[in-house]
């Protein structure tokens, strides 16, 4: 096969349209696992719940979101994009509906328990379709770019879902943000396709990804070929390496943060702060804008950093580190009492969360190429346990109505976080990719 680009032919950019098509996927993932942190402190009321079963209710979603991690991504290597995505959207849409007739903490566990299940393999899915569309020069503005809808849906919605919320009731946050998912899922479906399907792109643009380690191939099977396996030693690959253990305790420091701001953030500002809903709606929205500005920042420099002759991980790791030092100042939050210094605090520390959101370029770039999907997996489940203990911990850390532990904790595991990039994690390279040994069969 001949890697030059065709003569004459400039390249579709169809990738960057794949990447809004990510974009706004991931703006509904995250407003149907955030929307219950929006209804907290009016449902606690309303069902009788206190902070230590709230803490359980939040938490939910993480166990079973974390716990599928590692089989969701073992799906996503045999299950194509637009299939699996397609179904995801559609159940777990179906499942945020049925949040708004929960009526006590039993039903809320469950759903929210079923809901996590459904969404473990999303950002498996998310880093598979963008190592298959874009280079590596370009891999981590596209990452930066649909994990930024993580924040701005937060920020521009949450005033919409506070409204209707005030207006209409708790229970219609649930039917709105669902009726949202099963439309688009619908939509994913007709539109989605790998790169060499894509009627829009042309073998110009799809040799320059190649030629940029961008895996366009990686749906290619033999006609008739076997579906890989399971194996256990493919579990000892990504479990086994130094590289992806530093990235992984990374990222329970990353979501560590993140997890705070999904969960008990609009209660803080309510209950803890004294803020009315309506100004807490308000100020909410300015962490997530600092957030989703911090996002484009760590795509666009880390790529700039490339272009510019920085090593890969150099470019990776400097955005990330930088980013979660710039976390650690939400324990500031715990010695000022003016509204506005709390939410500067908030709004630098949240800046510096998006700053660090780009680590999924370090998976695409380490991983195994035939476990790319196993390894997103147990690096979403390793990052992803904060979304069990975060809500938990800090549930009974502020049982006192005192929510400085909690937001100590929260700057804590930031540090560590930047402490893992600095000494574990050594130079950024994609793992050697070994087949697992057949067993040898006994001569008769």
């Amino acid at each position: 096969m001949n890697d030059s680009l065709p003569a004459g032919t400039a390249p579709t950019r169809s990738r960057y349209f794949i990447m809004v098509l990510l974009f706004i996927t991931v703006v509904i993932n995250y407003l149907d696992r955030s929307n219950l942190s929006i209804t907290a402190p009016v449902m606690s009321k309303e069902l009788g719940i206190d902070p230590v079963h709230m803490g359980f209710v939040l938490s939910a979603f993480g166990w079973s979101y974390a716990l599928c991690q590692i089989p969701g991504g073992w799906l996503v290597d045999r299950v194509p994009p637009r299939v699996l995505y397609t179904v995801l959207i559609l159940l777990w849409s179906v499942a945020t509906v049925m949040l708004g007739f929960a009526g006590s903490v039993v039903g809320l566990i469950a759903i929210r328990f079923a809901i996590g299940v459904l969404e473990a393999p999303s950002y498996p899915i998310n880093n598979r379709v963008v190592t298959a569309w874009f280079p590596e020069s370009g891999r981590a503005t596209a990452i930066g770019f649909y994990t930024s809808g993580q924040f701005v849906g937060l920020a521009f919605l949450t005033p919409v879902l506070l409204w209707i919320q005030s207006e209409i009731g708790w229970h219609m946050v649930f039917v709105a943000t669902g009726c949202a998912g099963l439309v688009w899922g619908v939509f994913w479906f007709l539109v989605y396709r790998e790169p060499r399907q894509f009627r829009f792109t042309n073998e110009a643009e799809i040799t320059l990804i190649r030629q940029g380690g961008g895996l366009v191939d990686l749906s290619a099977r033999k006609t008739g070929a076997p579906r890989p396996a399971f194996a256990l030693a493919d579990f000892g690959r990504v479990l086994g390496s130094r590289k992806l253990w530093g990235v992984y305790i990374g990222q329970y420091a990353v979501t560590s943060t993140l997890w705070f701001f999904l969960t008990w953030f609009p209660t803080y500002l309510v209950q803890y702060r004294g803020m009315s809903y309506v100004k807490a709606g308000f100020l909410a929205s300015l962490p997530f804008l600092a957030a989703f500005l911090g996002v484009l920042c760590s795509g666009l420099i880390s790529d700039f950093l490339i272009r510019r002759g920085a090593s890969l991980g150099t470019a990776r790791k400097v955005p990330i580190v930088t980013g979660l030092l710039l976390s650690i100042s939400i324990i500031g939050c715990n010695y000022v009492d003016a509204p506005a210094l709390v939410i500067a605090f908030l709004t630098l520390a949240f800046f510096g969360n998006g700053l660090a959101s780009i680590t999924w370029s370090l998976v695409s770039a380490l991983a195994p190429q035939r476990l790319i999907g196993l390894t997103g997996g147990v690096f979403n489940f390793m990052g992803n346990l904060s979304a069990i203990t975060v809500p938990i911990i800090i549930g009974f850390l502020v049982q006192g109505g005192n929510f400085s532990l909690g937001l100590t904790y929260v700057g804590a595991m930031a540090l560590i976080g930047a402490l893992s990039y600095i000494f574990v994690v050594g130079k950024v390279e994609r793992l050697p990719d070994v087949e697992p040994v057949a067993p040898v069969a006994a001569e008769a």
